[in-house]
């Protein structure tokens, strides 16, 4: 049996909470935690539960240090949001998305944590994900430039592109050129 990657939510209101928590229970491969409605104990249900992935909305006010760099963090969007908030993130959920793409990103995120923490897996396919960025690449576009196309942080997109090199081993933009049209991935 796979293990079950832990999902935190933590959103004010129920009907998202819920739906959300039903589409990656679905997926067979989450297990969403007791979520929260606020930040108020963020902190001390981290340290007991270990999430592995945290989705929050970023309306609400976030704890003092930063948990990013010890868990994934989504930022949960269904309305706007400054632009400069979102990149504090290591991705965006929008809740229009359809159940396959919520649960592609969901597993986007656990595998770039896992190649970041070196529990890799031997999986050698492009996410969809990977393969955006690598479009953006070929296109001549900087790590910050498709930060702000992808509304992802620079850090993820640094990620993705150690992912890209690591699966393709191809280290050079140009050859990452050359595979994005080899493969039909240009427009």
């Amino acid at each position: 049996m796979k293990t079950q990657h832990k999902i935190l939510i933590v959103e004010p209101s129920d009907i998202i909470l819920e739906g959300l928590a039903q589409i990656l229970n679905g997926a067979g491969i989450f297990s969403v935690l007791p979520a929260l409605h606020d930040t108020v104990n963020l902190t001390d249900r981290i340290t007991v539960l270990k999430p592995d992935i945290i989705i929050i909305n970023p309306t609400l006010e976030q704890p003092e240090y930063d948990i990013s760099k010890d868990i994934p963090r989504l930022a949960l969007v269904y309305q706007y949001v400054e632009p400069a908030v979102i990149q504090k993130y290591d991705g965006v959920i929008d809740i229009r998305e359809n159940k396959s793409r919520i649960v592609a990103m969901m597993r986007e995120a656990t595998e770039n944590h896992a190649s970041e923490t070196g529990m890799e897996t031997e999986n050698y396919e492009l996410s969809t994900r990977e393969i955006e960025v690598l479009i953006e690449i070929a296109n001549g576009l900087s790590s910050k430039e498709i930060a702000n196309k992808l509304n992802i942080s620079v850090h993820t997109v640094n990620t993705h592109r150690k992912n890209i090199t690591h699966k393709t081993g191809i280290k050079s933009l140009a050859g990452l050129g050359v595979y994005a049209m080899l493969h039909d991935l240009m427009k």
